[in-house]
This record gives C-alpha cells, structure tokens and sequence, in this order.
C-alpha cells in the first residue's frame, strides 16, 4: 500500500490550496481516504475522510464550509480542496487509508505528509 499526499505550501490567511492524494497497492474503491493533520506541539486530528465507493464523507467541525474532499476512482486520488485557510490549519498534512469509513482514529496506512503553513 503506497499512499503519495502532495500540494502543501505557504499560503496567506484566506487562501486555498488543493492536497492531493495518489493511491496504489490496493483496491481503492475497498478503503476510505482520510487527511488527518499535526500541528507542532499537537496531537494528530482527523480532518477529512470520504468512502471512496459510496461517497459518504466526514469532516471535522473546524473545516466544515471551508473543506472539501473528492475522490477521483479512475485516478486512485483523493482531493482536499482548502479554502479560507487560517493559520489555526497550519499543520502538517496526512493521507491515510482503510477498510472502513469510522472510526476516524485508527486507520491502517499512512502516507508522507505534506506540509500546509498559513501565514497571517
């Protein structure tokens, strides 16, 4: 299982950004992609997560209106459109893979990060 997150950056306050996701190794429309970040000094927290074969999707309370995740099947890639960034979602950024949507916090593989910084 290969997990490839890409298109972090420095962004203003106010910003977008798109992450990426590229999969491979396994069975895509199996698992749920999630993005999960680590500010410093901070425990990892569940971002975003979709079920790649029926679309359902969870989003934090922090991100809801200003997040959007995507899955592209026929590419094995999960987006996460950021828009309205703030500093607060300066963080290195995880993809992450798993049979099952929830829960949130224990998915099996993990990928590289990414990092996301917004400056004010």
């Amino acid at each position: 299982v290969q997990l490839q997150a890409s298109g972090g950056g420095l962004v203003q306050a106010g910003g977008s950004l798109r992450l990426s996701c590229a999969a491979s190794g396994f069975t895509f429309d199996d698992y749920a992609i999630g993005w999960f970040r680590q500010a410093p000094g901070k425990g990892r927290e569940g971002v975003s997560c979709i079920n790649t074969s029926d679309g359902n999707t969870y989003y934090a309370d922090s991100v809801k209106g200003r997040f959007t995740i995507s899955s592209d099947n026929a590419k094995n890639t999960v987006y996460l459109q950021m828009n309205s960034l703030k500093p607060e979602d300066t963080a290195v950024y995880y993809c992450a893979a798993d049979p099952y949507l929830y829960p949130i916090r224990e998915y099996d593989y993990w990928g590289q990060g990414t990092l996301v910084t917004v400056s004010s």
